[in-house]
């Protein structure tokens, strides 16, 4: 099964493309979405759901796998981060493509069994996971592998429990 992760930003978006046969993991690709910030929001927005739909088209992925939203101390960034998750749970439905979403809390427990996990120990096991020797960057990317990891990891459990 192909899985492709977002790691939603205005700035930055990061993805990751997976594909799991079992519990083999390989990776397929991963890089970022980038917008510059004098760009109009509306256009942003655009910049961001143009690539996610040519990356659907180019991967055909069966999944796709999103961070939730939370809010730390900025709801600014917060309500622009909710913008960019929008467009592309938007690239998503249109081409009717079951979607997982998931808290950073989640990821950091299915990838490392720690919900307070430092980043490095997520980069660490995502390049164990996926058998690549250099750690994906940026973390937008490494992260968006962590968010696809965790959605294939989610799935499968869900599959040998019949749901």
């Amino acid at each position: 099964m192909k899985i492709l992760g977002f790691d939603p930003g205005t700035a930055t978006t990061g993805y990751g493309v997976i594909e799991a046969v079992g519990s083999s993991l390989q990776l397929l690709d991963y890089g970022t979405i980038r917008t510059l910030s004098a760009t109009p929001m509306p256009e942003r927005l655009a910049i961001i759901y143009d690539a996610a739909c040519q990356l659907i088209e180019r991967f055909s992925p069966e999944q796709i796998a999103v961070e939730k939203l939370y809010f730390n101390t900025n709801v600014t960034t917060g309500i622009t981060v909710a913008q960019a998750r929008g467009v592309l749970l938007l690239a998503a439905a249109q081409r009717q493509i079951p979607v997982g979403e998931y808290t950073p809390l989640q990821v950091k427990q299915s990838i490392v069994g720690y919900g307070k996990a430092e980043k490095q120990q997520i980069q660490y096991m995502i390049s164990r996971l996926l058998n690549i020797k250099v750690t994906p960057r940026p973390d937008d990317a490494a992260d968006a592998l962590a968010i696809a990891v965790c959605h294939s990891n989610f799935y499968q459990t869900k599959a040998l429990r019949g749901e």
